[in-house]
């Protein structure tokens, strides 16, 4: 099956381009042969090299001269800026403007979509769906947050009929989809630029919740508070079925035991009345839980439960959600994405009980100011779990500063909670400084959302050194 391109978006024009959720739809509609450009602060990127592997046009920096005058249209995610030289071109050109959820709610038409949404664990779980279903042979197509196993993997045109995606509930984008299955892994406060209170979080979740098709399922995690709020909302809903999974009593699929091993997990659920137990090949009760949410959603959409099973085992991780990076002089470095107070004791949990009698050493930067704001007290007490750690700056992605908000808010409830917190403005030293801390038998993890990843390389070979 070959869906065709969209509607205008034969010769489409993505303006950050080497974004994740970007460079996947803009791999997409290459592979369906469209005539694909975009521009990228950094052009000489890994994501931009996979692109260019697949015919794409990648412009390095930002200009109007980029923007092609037969153009069709371009594609813009909500972190481009009104100022921005190519948006003010195609304005001039009268080129139209599409949003990054508008493009891919368009590749999802006709086929079977499964849209994955969450406060936590979307990447990882839409990567399991991707994953199994591909060693099932089904061929899906996927849009992903995050890469595989290499630069531009993070998306595919299959020639199955099911299209697994990540739905962003950051900016409200999810409500465009429609799917026959929908995900709440999990449904928090976050993304305090764009939600004002828990309610509106509780709201726009109804709200994606009401584009499921008729006769479509709502997979939902039952121990959850906010996922469960969501499904109390929502029960009796006509044309819809909601499929609850979880560890306590009274979930349709209900999780008996998590065992975990070494850096992988065994997990065993009741389904229908029969017992299933398959392995999960990264540590953490996190994962095990996304791991049981893909196969309700594969369930629903009528593929064998044991089957799928065996095939979520063939899932080894995504970049940056617990991936080991290396080891040198006796010391792993493993990067995280975790930059949400949940995500952080998440994996902080997940590694200490993988690690043993292992020393823990946290390099950890926080991701936003309007975030920090929020939640700064929250992350440093999950510093806590840590046996040492690094804070840098704060990553500003798309914010500008906020005054009075830095690091520190971290550091002081970090340093209140009896965690051993060191302050470090610069980021080409922390190599040096953990080189200085670490000795054979610890973990390194380098920690957030924003650049703190680019120092795993720089650690390990200041380790090897």
């Amino acid at each position: 099956m070959k869906p065709g391109l969209p509607t205008a978006m034969e010769r489409p024009h993505f303006i950050g381009i080497g974004g994740a959720g970007m460079s996947g739809i803009a791999k997409i509609l290459a592979q369906r042969g469209g005539k694909v450009a975009g521009s990228d602060a950094r052009g000489d990127s890994e994501t931009a090299e996979a692109l260019r592997a697949h015919g794409v046009t990648v412009h390095g920096g930002h200009a109007a001269g980029n923007l092609a005058a037969d153009s069709t249209c371009v594609v813009v995610s909500s972190a481009i800026r009104a100022d921005n030289p190519e948006l003010a071109r195609a304005a001039e050109l009268g080129i139209p403007v599409v949003h990054r959820s508008d493009a891919l709610a368009a590749l999802m038409d006709g086929l079977r979509p499964i849209a994955v949404a969450g406060t936590h664990g979307k990447t990882t779980t839409t990567s399991m769906l991707a994953v199994s279903l591909s060693a099932l042979g089904l061929d899906p197509s996927y849009a992903i947050g995050g890469d595989l196993d290499a630069p531009g993997s993070n998306a595919h045109h299959g020639e199955g009929d099911i299209f697994v995606a990540e739905a962003d509930e950051s900016d409200r984008t999810f409500h465009k989809y429609t799917p026959q299955v929908a995900i709440i892994l999990n449904a928090e406060l976050d993304h305090h630029a764009n939600y004002a209170s828990i309610e509106e979080i509780y709201e726009s979740f109804e709200t994606f919740v009401g584009k499921v098709v008729p006769g479509g399922t709502l997979v939902v995690a039952h121990g959850q508070e906010g996922a469960a709020e969501i499904a109390r909302r929502v029960a009796g809903r006509e044309g819809l079925t909601v499929v609850t999974y979880g560890e306590e009593e009274g979930a349709d699929i209900r999780i008996t035991k998590i065992t975990p091993r070494g850096l992988t997990s065994e997990v065993t659920v009741v389904l229908d009345g029969r017992m299933l137990t398959f392995t999960v090949s990264v540590p953490g009760r996190h994962y095990a839980h996304n791991a049981v949410a893909a196969l309700a959603a594969g369930v629903a959409l009528g593929i064998p439960a044991h089957n799928l099973a065996s095939a979520l085992g063939k899932y080894t991780g995504v970049k940056r959600r617990l991936q080991l990076k290396g080891e040198a002089a006796g010391v792993q470095v493993i990067d995280s994405y975790a930059h949400h107070p949940t995500e952080m004791n998440a994996d902080l949990e997940a590694i200490r009980g993988a690690a043993g009698d292992s020393r823990i050493l946290v390099v950890f930067q926080p991701h936003l100011f309007s975030r920090t704001q929020e939640l700064g007290k929250e992350m440093g007490r999950a510093l806590a779990l840590a046996d040492a750690s690094v804070v840098l700056d704060i990553y500003p992605a798309r914010e500008d500063p906020i005054p009075g908000v830095t690091s520190d808010i971290i550091i002081a409830a970090a340093r209140a909670a009896g965690a051993d917190v060191t302050a470090e403005h610069d980021k080409a030293a922390v190599a040096d400084v953990i080189a200085g801390m670490a000795k054979p038998g610890d973990l390194v993890l380098t920690m957030g959302a924003g650049d703190v990843t680019d120092l795993g390389p720089a650690i390990l070979a200041r380790l090897s050194s």
